[in-house]
């Protein structure tokens, strides 16, 4: 299967991330049994969730640099773990171009957000795409 049903599913993984008191392995686990991940999913999928956990402040720090006046706290759920993926992409994993990382980030946006998270996670991740050039 393709990268973007593993993306797909990561997202979902990072937004349960809030609720399961980052219980990393409950939500693997759901997450297979719901989705029947192949191997290359899981791999993508494990990576990027551990990547987030692990480097959870430093991307929070880099979302909060891009905005003013604004909280972790006040960032939509969805839009938050969305922004968490996509600069997990750009910053650590070289292998895929920031550009897919925003376009991806764009789609999900407008498939899980609201109507206004399209535009603020475009223009997120363009500011961080501009800082990383």
């Amino acid at each position: 299967m393709g990268r973007k049903k593993a993306r797909d599913n990561t997202f979902k993984c990072i937004y349960q991330l809030e609720f399961e008191n980052r219980d990393i392995d409950r939500i693997l686990k759901f997450c297979y049994e719901e989705n029947k991940n192949e191997d290359d999913e899981k791999e993508y999928i494990e990576t990027v969730l551990n990547g987030v956990v692990k480097n959870l402040e430093t991307i929070d720090n880099i979302i909060l640099s891009k905005l003013k006046n604004w909280t972790i706290q006040r960032i939509a759920k969805i839009d938050l773990a969305i922004l968490r993926l996509a600069i997990y992409e750009i910053k650590y994993m070289e292998n895929i171009p920031p550009k897919v990382s925003a376009n991806e980030a764009v789609e999900l946006a407008k498939t899980y957000g609201n109507n206004d998270s399209k535009s603020f996670i475009n223009g997120v991740i363009a500011k961080v795409i501009e800082d990383e050039g």
